[in-house]
């Protein structure tokens, strides 16, 4: 079987070739028939959904063309692919209704009650296609809805909860659904997992480690009637593969002393007793596959960059992650700082093979990892790399979340800037995940202390190298990570000339009158949670705080749109900073939280660099528009 390539093989030479050069963004197998595959590619105008087969049956092709129904980061393919699942909301705002789309015709389904909006935190179609789940949030609580396809009944909500409670999913027969919920912790997140029997919405058992460590569900047994659940648990510190029946009570905990750091479990082919593990150990991934049965291991990828990307907040658990196929053989999802995605298939006797190669782009600077002493001392990872020729600037950026990680990814924006002649570093500041508990709620002290300590931390490292002179530096960085960067020009002010805040938030108490409830429930809850008063906490946790210490240039770019961190409070922010005289640019985009395509993310790459470039030649942003 040959394998497919993604994209065009004519790109242009430049660095807006990685911009119009369309590439992997995920590919999502079907729970119950795993060799059918949803692949959802990024181009120009948005996301293009494909259905891939990767073992067609005689007459079968193994590729569909592009679907007609709508297909965005969220999407999700039936079991028998005739459904795709999608939120529908006003124009990326995060908040609305799913829906099933027919893959051939118009007809559509509603998954959730129809005339109510939620928030999704969770979607999944059972193995055996007979039924949907969704993890909801709205102003009440958080629902876990089920979805009959058959059309036996109407979308109803089967268990709800005041606290916070993510990533339900459902078993292969369609009776039983597990949820993450901080219940039996309330206001902290750490949470266990609770069961529920569809038919009635009573709790049938719950795995608990607390206070040991929390409990997260993953996947439960492909094969209808086996009502086992396989977990991650924590009770190390670090992240371990368990296998649960809330029926009996019986549990499976694989240990596995001989790794250190976090082994995160992906997915489960129950038929062949595999267990797809993604190993990190200082922010560096390995695949490893686990046979239950007998409990030994076998490294199966590594060194060809990362295999999975942790999301937090959305719809789904992973951005991207690597799966089982039907015979348990691994679908590696990799891809590097410098290297698009591509699918690689690794055979039960180790074959491998191109499934899905990546498009061609210009060469690119790979990333060198290196643990540097952070806040407190403790290490915490610095990805970096330096131009080429001579470095004209350097830019520091901060991934979004916080509870979330950058790994050894496709980043068309960093090889802009190493391409201008910029050095460029990524910081995993204390709150990202896949460095264990301790790390990942690090955050919850110190309102930005901590996360404001590392970023001094990697500018020194980098002045080190020889780079991160104060007049060209510059640190940027998304949602969270725009935070962080509002923070660090605020607090640290001699180390950056600019900062490119994107869906930044920047003034939280003003922020929770429009913010999403899935978020403001749970902000709420843990910012009163802590050493300070909840008005106390958002105003050291507010980039708006310390506008008087700016001194250089901030950009602010915003969706209209926006439910995460809402158009208003930004505003306040560029308003109150000017007022100081200070310069200050806001940007409006007419989406969410993020828009999804490559166009978007090309403007915003040459804004910023058009920015820095004033910078250099002694030209405030405010003035030079």
């Amino acid at each position: 079987m040959t394998s497919t390539t993604l994209g065009s093989a004519t790109v242009p030479s430049n660095w807006t070739a990685r911009f119009r050069t369309p590439h992997l963004m995920t590919v999502r197998p079907t729970m119950g028939a795993p060799d059918t595959a949803l692949v959802i590619e990024n181009r120009a105008h948005g996301p293009v959904g494909r259905i891939w087969r990767s073992r067609p049956a005689p007459g079968e092709d193994e590729w569909s063309a592009d679907l007609t129904a709508p297909v965005g980061f969220d999407a999700l393919l039936s079991e028998d692919a005739q459904w795709v699942a999608t939120l529908e909301d006003d124009g990326g705002s995060e908040v609305g209704a799913l829906v099933a789309h027919a893959v051939a015709g118009d007809e559509r389904r509603n998954l959730t009650p129809p005339g109510r909006s939620y928030v999704v935190r969770g979607m999944e179609f059972s193995a055996d296609g007979r039924t949907f789940l969704t993890t909801a949030v709205d102003d009440d609580g958080f629902h876990l809805v089920i979805a009959p396809l058959d059309r036996s009944g109407e979308p109803r909500i089967i268990w709800s909860s005041a606290n916070e409670s993510w990533y339900g999913h459902i078993s292969a027969d369609g009776r039983y659904a597990s949820v993450d919920t901080t219940d039996h912790n309330p206001a902290v997140r750490r949470p266990a997992v609770s069961v529920v029997d569809v038919a009635g919405g009573d709790v049938v058992d719950v795995a608990n480690d607390l206070p040991a460590g929390p409990i997260r569900g993953v996947r439960w047994s492909s094969i209808p009637g086996d009502q086992r659940l396989l977990i991650s648990t924590e009770r190390s510190g670090f992240a371990r593969p368990a296998i649960w029946s809330p029926l009996s009570g019986e549990r499976v905990d694989f240990d596995l002393p001989e790794y250190t750091g976090d082994l995160l479990p992906l997915d489960w082919s129950t038929a062949t007793a595999r267990i797809l593990l993604a190993h990190v150990e200082d922010g560096i991934h390995r695949l490893v596959v686990l046979d239950a049965d007998t409990g030994t291991t076998e490294v199966v990828r590594e060194g060809t960059g990362s295999y999975a990307d942790p999301d937090v907040a959305a719809e789904l658990a992973y951005y991207s992650q690597s799966y089982l196929g039907g015979d348990g053989r691994v679908l590696a999802f990799e891809q590097s700082w410098d290297r698009p995605p591509s699918l690689v298939e690794i055979g039960l006797e180790g074959t491998v093979r191109t499934a899905i190669a990546a498009p061609e782009v210009p060469a690119g600077v790979p990333f060198r990892s290196e643990m540097i002493p952070g806040a407190e001392g403790r290490s915490v990872q610095l990805w970096w790399a330096l131009p080429r020729g001579d470095v004209r600037g350097t830019v520091l950026l901060l991934h979004g979340g916080p509870n979330l990680v950058t790994t050894d990814h496709y980043s068309p924006g960093a090889q802009a800037w190493l391409a201008e002649g910029y050095a460029c570093a990524a910081l995993n500041y204390h709150g990202s995940v896949t460095f264990g508990r301790e790390f990942r709620e690090g955050f919850w002290q110190g309102y930005g202390d901590r996360e404001v300590a590392d970023v001094r931390a990697a500018v020194l490292r980098l002045r080190e190298l020889g780079v991160a002179d104060p007049a060209s530096t510059f640190v940027t960085g998304p949602s969270y990570g725009g935070h962080l960067t509002l923070l660090a020009m605020g607090r640290l002010p001699d180390m950056f000339a600019g900062g490119f805040a994107v869906v930044a938030m920047a003034d939280w108490a003003s922020a929770f009158a429009d913010m999403n409830p899935a978020l403001r429930i749970v902000w709420e809850k843990v910012l009163a949670n802590g050493d300070l008063s909840f008005e106390a906490a958002c105003e050291k946790l507010s980039g708006i705080t310390y506008v008087d210490s700016v001194s250089g240039s901030v950009w602010l770019c915003q969706g209209a749109r926006d439910t995460r961190t809402p158009p208003a409070q930004a505003q306040n922010y560029a308003d109150r900073l000017r007022e100081r005289g200070g310069d200050v640019l806001i940007e409006w985009f007419d989406a969410g939280h993020s828009p999804d395509d490559l166009a978007a993310e090309e403007a915003w790459q040459r804004r910023m660099l058009e920015l820095a470039e004033l910078t250099r030649s002694g030209i405030r942003w405010s003035d030079g528009t």
